[in-house]
């Protein structure tokens, strides 16, 4: 996947800190400035794709990521059963 989209994001206004939070409040202040990032769709499938563990990518956070993950094994998994 490219990554000319970076250059792009939202977060390129910001402290790489920002992220990269330690709290539940961290995210969600994150997460607010991802909601009107124009490459959030592009930012979150190349976090998923490079199962990247950490920090906030696509407005969403490393557990929802994983919780994403989950799902779309199951997903492909259903699908080659049928």
């Amino acid at each position: 996947m490219s990554t000319d989209w970076m250059s792009q994001g939202k977060c390129r206004e910001y402290p790489a800190e920002i992220f990269f939070p330690r709290n539940g409040t961290g995210v969600i202040t994150t997460q607010k400035i991802c909601e009107s990032c124009p490459v959030i769709n592009e930012c979150l499938e190349y976090a998923l794709e490079n199962h990247v563990d950490h920090g906030v990518w696509g407005g969403k956070s490393e557990r929802e990521r994983r919780r994403l993950s989950r799902m779309r094994r199951r997903i492909v998994n259903i699908d080659f059963a049928s």
